[in-house]
């Protein structure tokens, strides 16, 4: 029996579940949602990806990384800031593979993601920190991953996702294709989240090389935000990742949205999508009203689905709460 093929969904390993552009996320339609009739607005589903998120391509492609430079073995594992989506994939990936893991959160981060990342065994650290790691922030996350780097250097290694190039590329090499693939190359506008900006860096990078003429909308929560894992353009002096020549427009968005955005994808789509996600249609839908385009496709990258915040969603919506 072939150990992996993709048109019967047979896979030898978790590691072969990986997207690339023979084996890509879904690309499904927004209907009712969707404000302008005449153009094309399409959802990745990202959470479709084996540990639930986006950010499986980074972390693979982190873990890759350190693998070829032998600096991961069964005694040496990694240590790594998360407000929760990376550290998760990074904690299954490892785990599979033989090797520990250490997670460094902030407090806010949902209850959820926690336990999920104790669930593959990673060590849990939680931090008064921002609700994502960020810098100069004494014993903060960021600050406390690279005091175990430095101070245990035999256990721990750090990927960094906020300035290794590895998550970036990791968006060249399989996110962007498969977009392109997907769409036949009629993708005119792609939709994404600010965070550690590899995502929007990657596939900017791909697409533009391909069309120049693709404008990437970059939706930002409003500032004072508890959405996990995205920043204000005011916080992204700690990705190193961050172009913003790669970008067209960054558009902000009431983070207050996001939750609602998330409950009408549920509801009208039929979408599991999380709040990132929901901030991400709503910065599309603005987009698109403002513009009235008459033709045109975009692609929205719906980064990971709404069950890693159940609680964050009963507290923005507090009348999901059901009495026991």
């Amino acid at each position: 029996m072939n150990t992996k093929d993709n048109s019967a969904r047979t896979y030898g390993s978790v590691f072969d579940m990986l997207p690339d552009e023979d084996n890509p996320t879904p690309l499904v339609r927004i209907n009712h949602l969707n404000p302008a009739p005449g153009f094309e607005l399409w959802g990745k589903l990202e959470w479709m990806n084996p540990f639930g998120s986006v950010k499986d391509r980074a972390a693979w492609a982190m873990l890759r990384q350190l693998e070829e430079r032998g600096e991961v073995t069964k005694d040496r594992g990694i240590v790594e800031p998360t407000s929760g989506n990376t550290g998760i994939s990074l904690a299954g990936l490892a785990s599979a593979r033989g090797y520990h893991m250490r997670a460094i959160v902030p407090n806010k981060v949902p209850m959820e993601k926690k336990v999920l990342l104790r669930i593959f065994g990673a060590e849990l650290d939680v931090m008064n920190d921002n609700l994502c790691p960020s810098p100069g922030m004494g014993e903060g996350a960021i600050g406390m991953a690279r005091s175990y780097a430095k101070a245990m250097p035999n256990k721990y290694v750090m990927p960094n996702q906020y300035e290794n190039v590895a998550n970036r590329e990791a968006h060249e090499q399989t996110t962007g294709p498969e977009i392109w693939r997907q769409t036949q190359g009629r993708i005119t506008h792609l939709f994404v989240s600010l965070g550690t900006c590899g995502t929007v860096s990657g596939l900017s990078r791909y697409l533009k090389a391909k069309n120049p003429a693709i404008k990437v909308v970059a939706v930002q929560p409003s500032e004072g935000h508890d959405v996990p894992g995205l920043r204000n353009i005011s916080e992204l002096h700690v990705s190193k990742l961050f172009d913003p020549a790669l970008i067209d427009e960054i558009l902000e968005v009431d983070f207050n949205r996001a939750y609602s955005g998330a409950l009408a994808l549920c509801r009208r789509e039929g979408l599991m999508a999380g709040p990132s996600s929901g901030l991400i249609l709503e910065g599309a839908r603005d987009v698109l009203t403002r513009d009235k385009p008459a033709s045109g496709l975009g692609v929205a990258i719906f980064c990971d689905s709404i069950l890693k915040y159940v609680s964050s969603m009963i507290k923005h919506l507090p009348e999901l709460a059901v009495e026991s």
